[in-house]
C-alpha cells in the first residue's frame, strides 16, 4: 500500500487561495486573522488530515516541551502516586511527560537515558534502579546543561538536585516504636545498600537498637529485592531459624505483607509472636489482617515537588545547583500489626 503524502500548509493555502503565512497564523488561532478565515483554515486542515510539524518547530524553539521520567517500576503504588503528582504540575505548565521504567536493571536504565537524550527532552526526572552504582550514563545531560533531578532513590551530584524523605529518621522511628512495644529481637528486611534509600533505612534501624543498648545481630539483617516473592522467602527463612525474631521492620510494605501472610499460614500469631512494621503506606497495608503499621510516604507531593523544581529551573525562576537536597516529611502510622502493648482505657 502506497503511503499518502503528508498535507502541508501550502496545500491548505492553495485550496483557499490565501498565503501560507495566513494559514500558519490561522492554525495558531492568531487574532490578526479574522474569525471566519480562521474557521475555514482549521476546518480544511482537519478535513485534509493536516498535522503540524512539531519536530521542526521544536528545533527552532530549542525546546520540546517534554520532560523525561525514568522510574524503577510502573507497577508500584508509590510510584504511580509520584507520576500523578508530576503529571498534574507538568500539564498545568504546558509540558508533556515521557515515562519509562528501568525494571530495576542498570542496562535498561542506561537505554532509557539514551532514548530520553535522543528525543531531546527539556529535562529529566529519575528514580534510580536497584543496580545503579554511578551516574556515568547521565553525563550527556549534565554536559549539555539539561536539568536533571533525582527523586526517592538518589545519588548526590553537584549539578543535580535530589528530593527524598528522611529515610534514616523514618526507619529510626519505626524501629523505636517496635522497641517501645516491648519487642527486642527485631529483624530488618532491606534492599541493596548501594541505594541510599536502603542504606539510610538500615542506618536508622541500627541506631535505634544502639540507643537501647541492644547489640546488632547480623543474622537479623537480610537483604532482598523487596518484591512480594522476597517477602515469602523472608518468612520461610524465619520459620527455619532456631532463634526467631519477635518483630520485623521491612523496608517496604509489599515485602512486609507477604512475609506476614506466609507466617500466619504457618500458625504464627501477629502481633503476639511477631510484630510488623512496613514502609510506604501502600493500600495493601490497610487490607491485610492485622492492618500493617507503616511509614506514610508522600508520593504525590514528591512528584509535584520534582516537576515544580524542574519547570521553575527551565523557566529561569530557580537554579537547581543552589539547593542540592530537598527533604519531604513522612510519618509513622501505627496499626494493629505492631501493637503488642494494648492501649490503657
Amino acid at each position: 500500500m502506497s503511503q499518502q503524502k503528508e498535507t502541508t500548509i501550502y496545500d491548505i493555502a492553495r485550496q483557499l487561495n490565501i498565503s501560507a503565512a495566513t494559514v500558519s497564523r490561522g492554525l495558531k488561532d492568531h487574532p490578526v486573522i479574522n474569525k471566519a478565515t480562521r474557521k475555514k483554515i482549521q476546518d480544511l486542515a482537519k478535513q485534509l488530515g493536516y498535522r503540524s510539524n512539531t519536530f521542526a518547530s521544536n528545533l527552532r524553539k530549542k525546546s520540546t516541551s517534554t520532560i523525561g521520567v525514568i522510574v524503577p517500576r510502573l507497577s508500584s503504588y508509590f510510584m504511580s502516586n509520584v507520576l500523578a503528582g508530576m503529571e498534574h504540575i507538568a500539564s498545568t505548565e504546558g509540558y508533556n511527560l515521557i515515562i519509562s521504567q528501568s525494571l530495576e536493571t542498570l542496562q535498561k536504565e542506561i537505554a532509557n537515558a539514551d532514548t530520553m537524550f535522543t528525543n531531546r527532552v527539556d529535562g529529566l526526572l529519575v528514580s534510580l534502579s536497584y543496580e545503579t552504582e554511578n551516574l556515568d550514563h547521565f553525563e550527556p545531560f549534565i554536559r549539555k546543561g539539561i536539568p536533571l533531578i533525582f527523586f526517592d532513590r538518589i545519588k548526590e551530584h553537584s549539578k543535580c538536585m535530589g528530593i527524598i524523605i528522611d529515610n534514616y529518621q523514618s526507619a529510626y522511628e519505626a524501629t523505636k516504636h517496635l522497641l517501645d512495644q516491648g519487642y527486642r529481637r527485631i529483624m530488618h528486611i532491606g534492599g541493596n545498600t548501594v541505594s541510599r534509600v536502603y542504606a539510610e533505612r538500615l542506618r536508622g534501624y541500627r541506631q535505634a537498637l544502639a540507643d537501647q543498648k541492644i547489640a546488632l545481630d547480623p543474622k537479623l539483617v537480610i537483604t532482598k529485592n523487596m518484591s512480594e516473592d522476597a517477602g515469602v522467602e523472608a518468612a520461610e527463612h524465619i520459620l527455619k531459624m532456631k532463634h526467631r525474631p519477635d518483630a520485623v521492620f521491612s523496608a517496604n510494605d509489599a515485602c512486609a505483607v507477604y512475609c506476614m501472610r506466609t507466617l500466619k499460614k504457618a500458625g504464627i500469631k501477629i502481633p503476639e509472636e511477631i510484630g510488623f512494621v512496613g514502609f510506604n503506606n501502600d493500600p495493601m497495608s490497610k487490607v491485610v489482617e492485622p492492618n500493617l503499621t507503616t511509614i506514610n510516604y508522600p508520593g504525590y507531593a514528591m512528584g509535584e515537588a520534582a516537576a515544580t523544581q524542574l519547570i521553575n529551573h527551565l523557566n529561569g525562576i530557580t537554579n537547581l545547583t543552589s539547593t542540592n537536597i530537598i527533604i519531604l516529611r513522612s510519618e509513622l502510622i501505627i496499626r494493629e500489626s505492631s501493637r503488642k502493648k494494648k492501649a490503657k482505657s
